[in-house]
């Protein structure tokens, strides 16, 4: 390759040295010099525990300005970090901590509070992430260091830190630039090993698609940077870009993300469906629901002065000066994505997975197709693998610069997955005539007829999450039977004047509406309700293995 990932980011440093780089909420921004020079302060702390190149480092705790440096310090320094989600439970962390042969784990208090070292028998340093002090370290000569740091940096580079200073580790396209542990919605973890090829490919089309943003203008970070969504899209593209990158630091409510964008003012929103369905939902139908609005929206030329009207509220909501929000992790609501499209609004859905770093998918809001997920990206093919002979639909397969090496330790899962240079997604998928992706479900998860009809669980569920106070909805297959597990929308019930017991009656009756658009062998037998949600992943995907 002619640049490397490195390169991109060692270039925007030197460019935007005095520019904002990362800033947490209610706090003051930290410059690209600002941030390099505590990389650098990492790097001597590395080396003096005795790091080397490709050693592995984990990484768990909150969104933040010090997460962000540990992780770029790691990858600067040469070593291989391991990205772990915060809100994993403790055996998990444990269980990713050993499995990966990390050497040191970067952790938040919480975190702290909650694993166990005994757990952890072959962890030699563990640095907070809040302050980046040392919270253990089998060697206890390394605290006294780390207390002296800013002594050995002014010794390492006397006079002032400056561009001409900045050495980063020289990565080959091939190396492990991190392993990431799926958090999916079929079981376990397993351990992704993305080579720099993976994610400077990303990088590099995230800039060469996403031409309106501009160094200095803001990017909030709202997803987790232990998920690849997040970390590539969210952080490591926009900082090859020369922008800054502003942490929530809680979890984002819509009181905390309408000041945030009130602030920021982001050109691009990253985010999960479920988010703007949230907002769209709480702020939008209400308004066009009223008996008016629905006789005025009915009006041609009335509608399109309403809409248009609606989509510049909403813009203003997302700062006023919003070019797009890319949407992924999983599908759209449909009733969601008719008014979007019908206001013109800026939303796209892209399609990808961690062991594709993670694009796959992805076209523009004025190109994106209802239902679909856009164009194969850059450097990579795909190929439909139908189940049976004859059907349309077939399992996705990719290949290119994005696809993953393999899971650590797992030879077993790496073969299973790969055929000839080939990855299987596990997605079962389509292409219409100009190139153009859908999704119809999980192979996982398909679900077989009576006769051997194919039927796609999630295109059933999203019927069912456009019908009345249906908050959100799994299919299971029964003894050959389809059961719906739904839980209702009691808040939108009360909004309507409604008690508990009169929503779960409707939500019941919704099944007959709801059979009579199925064919006989995908009709669901039964509706089971649901008092609480579903149980999800970082990306908000119901983790299906726990139901059945």
């Amino acid at each position: 390759m002619a640049e490397s990932l490195i390169q991109l980011l060692k270039a925007s440093i030197e460019k935007n040295w005095d520019h904002k780089a990362l800033c947490d909420a209610g706090k003051q921004p930290i410059s690209y010099g600002e941030a390099t020079q505590q990389i650098a302060k990492l790097h001597l702390l590395l080396q003096e525990a005795g790091i080397k190149p490709q050693d592995k480092i984990a990484l768990c705790g909150r969104n933040s300005a010090n997460w962000a440096i540990a992780f770029l310090a790691t990858m600067t320094y040469g070593a291989i970090p391991v990205p772990i989600l915060n809100d994993f439970k403790a055996d998990s962390i444990h269980n990713i901590v050993n499995h990966s042969d990390s050497r040191i784990l970067w952790a938040d208090d919480t975190t702290l509070n909650d694993v166990s070292l005994s757990e952890m028998p072959n962890l030699e340093v563990v640095i907070q992430l809040g302050n980046h002090a040392i919270a253990y370290s089998r060697d206890e000569k390394l605290a006294e260091y780390n207390q002296n740091i800013d002594k050995h940096f002014a010794d390492k580079y006397p006079g002032k830190f400056s561009i001409k200073d900045v050495v980063f580790h020289d990565a080959k396209d091939e190396d492990i630039a991190l392993i990431n542990y799926t958090s999916g919605s079929t079981g376990l973890s397993k351990g992704v090993v993305l080579p720099y090829r993976a994610l400077w490919s990303n990088v590099r089309f995230a800039i060469d698609n996403i031409d309106y943003l501009k160094a200095d203008d803001g990017m909030i970070n709202m997803l987790p940077l232990a998920h690849m969504y997040g970390l590539a899209i969210e952080m490591l593209f926009p900082l090859c870009k020369g922008c800054y990158v502003y942490f929530l630091g809680k979890t984002p409510s819509p009181k905390i993300l309408m000041a945030a964008f009130a602030e920021v003012k982001p050109k691009l929103i990253i985010a999960v469906p479920l988010i703007l369905e949230k907002i769209i939902r709480s702020k939008v139908m209400p308004v066009l629901q009223k008996p008016l609005m629905r006789i005025l929206t009915g009006i041609p030329g009335i509608s399109n002065i309403i809409l248009s009207k609606v989509r510049k509220q909403l813009i203003g909501a997302f700062g006023g000066e919003l070019e797009m929000i890319v949407l992924g992790g999983a599908a759209l609501n449909g009733e969601i994505e008719d008014l979007l499209r019908r206001m013109k609004f800026p939303y796209t859905v892209g399609y990808g997975m961690t062991e594709c770093a993670p694009l796959i998918a992805y076209a523009p809001w004025y190109e994106i197709r209802k239902a679909s997920c856009g164009k194969i990206v850059d450097r990579m093919e795909s190929r439909i693998v139908p189940l049976h002979d004859g059907d349309e639909v077939g399992e996705l397969w990719v290949r290119g610069a994005n696809t993953m090496l393999g899971y650590y330790k797992n030879e077993e899962a790496t073969q299973s997955t790969f055929k000839d240079g080939w990855m299987n997604t596990g997605d079962l998928c389509v292409f219409d005539k100009d190139g153009f992706l859908y999704i119809r479900g999980r192979n996982k998860n398909l679900i077989l007829g009576p006769s051997g009809q194919n039927i796609y669980p999630e295109e059933i569920e999203d019927k069912i999450n456009n019908m009345p106070y249906v908050a959100e909805s799994l299919v299971v297959d029964r003894d050959g039977q389809l059961v719906a597990l739904v839980y209702p929308d009691f808040e939108k019930g009360k909004q309507d004047g409604l008690d508990a017991e009169a929503v779960k009656n409707i939500v019941i009756e919704n099944r007959n509406t709801l059979n009579q658009h199925l064919p006989t062998y995908s009709r669901i037998i039964k509706i089971e309700l649901r008092d609480e949600e579903f149980e999800k992943t970082p990306k908000r995907s119901i983790r299906r293995f726990l139901y059945k």
